[in-house]
Formats: C-alpha cells, sequence, structure tokens
C-alpha cells in the first residue's frame, strides 16, 4: 500500500489527494495517509528526515521509492499508476501540462505565496502590507496569462483536464479566497472570466469540491 505523508491544509498535499482521487484511489483502501507538517510534527523526525532531507510534506513512499515535490509525485502517479486512463498521454497534453506545472511552481506561486503567507501566517502586526498587496495584484497580472489560454480552451493541456489544471487551481481557490477574507490588503482581483468558467468546470467534472479549501486556514 502507498503510504503518504502530509496534513489536508496543505496545498502541496491536495495536490497530490486530489490526483490520487482522479485516479479512483482511496484513503485507507489504496493508500495510507499520515498527518504531518505544522502543528502535527512529525516532518522534522530523524526518521521522516531520512526520507525526506527537506523536512517538508508531502512526502510519498510506495514500496521502496520514495517521492518529494508535490509535482513530481503527481507526475509519476499520471504515468505509473493511471490504469483508466484518467489523464490523456499523447505528447501535445503531456508537455502542454507540464509547463503549466514549471509555470505554478517557478513563477505564480512565488508572488502569490507572498500574500498568502503573509496573511495567514504571519501575526497582523508584523504584516508587511505593502508587499502583500503588491504580491497580490501581482498575481492578479499574472494570472491574466492563464486568463487568456483558457479563452482557446477548456483546460491548460487542451481540450482535457490533466494533473497542471490541479496545481493550477489550488492555487486559484487560495487567490480567491484570499481576496474574499482580506479584501482591504490584497486590493482588487482582478476580473478573470475564463478562470471562472474553467473553476466551474473543474467542480463540475472532477474531484475539485472534495479536496479544495472553502475558507482559508490562518495560523492565530
Amino acid at each position: 500500500m502507498m503510504r503518504l505523508w502530509g496534513r489536508k491544509s496543505s496545498i502541496n498535499v491536495q495536490k497530490v489527494i486530489w490526483c490520487l482521487a482522479e485516479l479512483g484511489l482511496k484513503e485507507g483502501k489504496d493508500f495510507e495517509r499520515i498527518d504531518a507538517g505544522l502543528h502535527f510534527g512529525v516532518n522534522h523526525t530523524p526518521e521522516f528526515l531520512k526520507m525526506n532531507p527537506n523536512g517538508l510534506v508531502p512526502t510519498l513512499m510506495v514500496n521502496d521509492l520514495t517521492l518529494w515535490e508535490s509535482n513530481t509525485i503527481m507526475r509519476y502517479l499520471a504515468k505509473e499508476q493511471d490504469k483508466n486512463k484518467r489523464f490523456p498521454s499523447d505528447v501535445r497534453a503531456q508537455y502542454s501540462s507540464e509547463k503549466w506545472l514549471d509555470w505554478q511552481l517557478g513563477t505564480m506561486w512565488p508572488a502569490l505565496r507572498i500574500a498568502f503567507l503573509g496573511l495567514t501566517r504571519t501575526p497582523e502586526a508584523e504584516r508587511n502590507h505593502h508587499a502583500i498587496q503588491k504580491a497580490y495584484q501581482d498575481t492578479n497580472q499574472l494570472l491574466g496569462l492563464l486568463d487568456q489560454t483558457l479563452s482557446e480552451q477548456a483546460y491548460c493541456s487542451g481540450e482535457k483536464f490533466h494533473i497542471g489544471d490541479i496545481a493550477l487551481a489550488l492555487c486559484v481557490s487560495r487567490w480567491i479566497l484570499l481576496n474574499k477574507t482580506f479584501p482591504k490588503e490584497t486590493g482588487v482581483r482582478a476580473d478573470l472570466k475564463n478562470i471562472d468558467a474553467w473553476l466551474k468546470r473543474l467542480e463540475n467534472e472532477t474531484c475539485y469540491n472534495d479536496v479544495a479549501e472553502k475558507e482559508l486556514n490562518i495560523v492565530k
């Protein structure tokens, strides 16, 4: 049985849980999940650090294979565990999805992360409000690129759902929740109608609703 370490409130753990759900793999039956990270601890124990020297979640163990980095774990699952062909495997769809996975990790999330951590993990008296609002507004501009792509196709990789949509949608969900919860601190959220329509498709056609947060997990 696969074992997954990570708390359900982590965006990176949510990616893996969502991917597993799309593959029809169920917690307790097909994989075991162990709470780890933040108040759960575990991730800095010698045993965990032997598996993942970064001390971060998620970490996935399948037999003698241990993986970390959420996007890498999803790539593995889509390639090795997709028995029902949930995700398209043709070269065009695969690498169209891959480029968005890299963009999410290297371009969009670094901007949104500043606003996210500033508003959910930093005490109010210590917040850099200028940096938070700038980061949120930078994210508005970046997501405009995704919105433009979605004006011409249903999903990030084309006309079929792929793992790139998972990584992007969980970031977009936090982008929306930040503005709903902290409208003054974030400033105006960009009106991106193609992203709105894409999220609606994900709600109707995928396991998005089972994984995405309905409210922010704020450390007080």
